[in-house]
């Protein structure tokens, strides 16, 4: 048990050190919010891209291009958004039910679960994470546009306009194009994949730690009781709902392991600039942010812990 312990801890607080120090930064002030935006838009546009493209490049699309456990994590994603969206109805105030239902089921995939994932299983997991965040960064944007513009008024996103926004994004298309040069197994210059390598290696710390600058914790004390629901469905709820769903379909191991933590992953950032840009309650999308990303430190260090001990990974 000592030793399940351990690797959990291997796993889960290298990520985190890097939200911590991020946090630690901007207190100090080694970081402001200038750098903090540039660095995000770095990573976003040319990091990040730089870093799926080449995991993939490498990967065996044999072993990391899963087509049924990809369909599954898609799949029960979008069920997540229609159980939010459901709970929401139950629970929420109708102007409120757009942010929330965005906040329970959109996870931060792209860097916390990669960066997870990668730790966990080394090549394998970024290879096989790589390929689930394209896919899942259609699936997010297009049902969180949907879900604000029914009940946020500010909202302008018509179907062009998403369509658009993701015709354009670095990741997708970082995705799109690096798949061809795996299947055909295209060699690249040797110069070209060391640079790409040191470019690409920026992308998860530095990530992370933006991600610590950005987190404020004065507003949590004044949480509401729907930050905290939302933050319960994100980190608990569906995650083991997940996972028991995909246990019973027979996944196991590394697989497993994989959907859990991007399942388990914390709220995405993008919940809070989409809900600042229609103008809905972007102080309950901020909230859900933080307690998401502070409880996930607990929750999948417990969850690893746990799917260990009784050996499903």
């Amino acid at each position: 048990m000592l030793a399940v312990f351990s690797h959990t801890l291997q796993v889960t607080l290298p990520v985190f050190a890097m939200v911590f120090l991020g946090i630690v930064f901007k207190r100090i002030g080694w970081i402001d919010a200038h750098f903090i935006s540039m660095a995000s838009a770095l990573v976003f546009r040319a990091t990040m891209p730089t870093l799926i493209f080449l995991s993939i490049v490498r990967a065996d699309l044999d072993v990391a291009l899963q087509p049924g456990l990809i369909v599954y994590f898609l799949g029960f994603s979008v069920l997540s958004f229609f159980l939010a969206w459901g709970w929401a109805i139950w629970r929420c105030p109708h102007a409120e039910r757009g942010v929330f239902t965005q906040g329970a089921f959109r996870g931060n995939c792209g860097i916390v679960g990669l960066a997870l994932a990668a730790n966990q299983y080394g090549d394998y997991g970024l290879s096989l994470g790589s390929i689930l965040v394209g896919g899942i960064i259609i699936v997010y944007n297009v049902l969180a546009a949907i879900i604000l513009a029914y009940y946020s008024a500010g909202a302008r996103s018509g179907i062009g306009a998403i369509l658009k926004h993701i015709a354009k994004n670095p990741l997708i298309l970082g995705v799109l194009l690096a798949i061809p040069f795996a299947y055909f197994h295209i060699d690249l210059p040797a110069w070209l994949l060391t640079s790409g390598d040191y470019f690409g290696a920026m992308s998860l710390p530095l990530a992370l730690v933006c991600i610590g600058g950005t987190l404020s914790f004065t507003s949590v004390k004044q949480s509401s009781g729907l930050a905290l629901d939302a933050s319960l469905w994100k980190v608990v709820w569906l995650p083991l709902l997940g996972v028991l769903g995909a246990f019973a379909l027979g996944y196991r191991g590394r697989e497993l392991g994989i959907l859990f933590l991007f399942f388990g992953s914390p709220g995405a950032a993008a919940s809070f600039v989409m809900a600042k840009a229609v103008h809905a309650n972007a102080k309950l999308a901020a909230n859900i942010i933080v307690i998401t990303t502070v409880a996930s430190l607990f929750t999948l260090s417990a969850g690893v812990f746990i799917l260990k001990l009784v050996g499903w990974i």
